[in-house]
This record gives structure tokens, sequence and C-alpha cells, in this order.
């Protein structure tokens, strides 16, 4: 039986994208600009090239301001799965937990009531998180897969597929220390297209 074809939109901010070799098509429209292997958008696809990635990532994003982009650019194109990776900016910035869980749940439920599959990723480290951050990313991380087991949804450790296995909090390759590197990127995509194909299966 030959495989689905699906239209899945990746949502959230600069490890959507594809920062730093990469604009989105969010960014640099319509297409995006720049290496095409520094998205785990391609990645997916390089594995399923019967399925449509639709890359919606936009560097530096919160997850307020995600929220708020659900509708048009991921409801918009009817896809059967949207993948949402939102989260480090507001640990960065020093947002409230609350406030980052609160948004982050506005963003599971609008999804969730519009019908797609919703995939959820782990946030991902960076090289230079200080001390006091590292608990914040931790227990968000926490809170991503215990409400994701939760609410029945999907869930992906992205995180842990770009991180170094020696060390959590570091990312295994960066070209700017904040960002994955090619490699990590495509270790992201290869998890996301394993959850899906389990998806598919069941």
């Amino acid at each position: 039986m030959p495989a689905r074809r699906l239209t899945i939109v990746a949502l959230g901010d600069s490890t959507t994208a594809g920062t730093p070799g990469f604009l989105s098509p969010v960014e640099a429209p319509p297409d995006g600009r720049g290496d095409p292997e520094s998205q785990y958008s391609h990645w997916i696809v390089k594995a399923h090239p019967e399925w449509t990635v639709l890359n919606r990532g936009v560097n530096r994003e919160r997850s307020d301001q995600i929220l708020r982009r659900v509708g048009r650019d991921a409801l918009a194109h009817a896809p059967q799965y949207v993948i949402v990776l939102a989260g480090i900016n507001d640990v960065y910035q020093g947002r409230p937990a609350e406030q980052t869980k609160a948004d982050l749940l506005a963003i599971y439920s609008e999804v969730s009531r519009a019908g797609p599959r919703l995939v959820v990723g782990s946030v991902l480290p960076y090289n230079r998180i200080p001390p006091r951050q590292v608990e914040a990313l931790r227990d968000l991380n926490a809170w991503i897969r215990e409400t994701a087991v939760g609410q029945g949804l999907l869930w992906c450790d992205s995180g842990s597929s770009a991180a170094d296995p020696v060390d959590p909090m570091r990312l295994a390759g960066s070209p700017d220390g904040l960002h994955p590197d090619v490699a990590g990127y495509r270790r992201m995509g290869e998890a996301f297209a394993q959850v899906i194909e389990r998806a598919e299966r069941a």
C-alpha cells in the first residue's frame, strides 16, 4: 500500500526556521533563502519525498508571538500534522514560566480543535545558557512532555536529538553557540519523521 501523502506544517522559532543558515519562507518570502539543509523540515522531506513540509519558523519569536500566527501560518494550509517547537526564547528572555505554559497550551488547543495531529517538540539547549536558565529549560521540557502525554498528543524529544549526549545542556554541534549545525537539524528532522511514521502506522 503506497504511503499517504501528507501536508505538515513546522511552526516555531529559529530552530524551526533553520537559523543561522536559512531564512524561512515567512522571513524571506516566498521560498526562503540560504542553505536548505539548515532546517529540520528539509530532512523530513528527504526521508519522505511524498510529504510536503512547510517551514513556518521565525527567528527570535516567543510562544506568545507564535500563538498569534497559528491560524495564518499553520491552519490555513489544512495540514494533517502540525509540529510545534517553541519556548526557548521565553526562557532566554526570562519570561515567567506560567505565561509561557499558558501560551503553549493555547497553541496546542487551537491546533487540536482544528483537527490536525499535533506533534510537540522538546526545546533545544544552547551553549551559552547561564545556570539560572538551566533549571527553567529543564522544567519547561518536563512540562511539555507531561502535557503531551496527558493530552494524548504526539511528542518528540527534538531537544535531545540535537544535544551533546555527554552534556545535554549543550548542542552537539553549532556554528554560533545558539543553534544546531546541519547535522543537528538532520537528527531533528529524522526524529520528527519517526514520530509521524509511527502515528501513520498506528
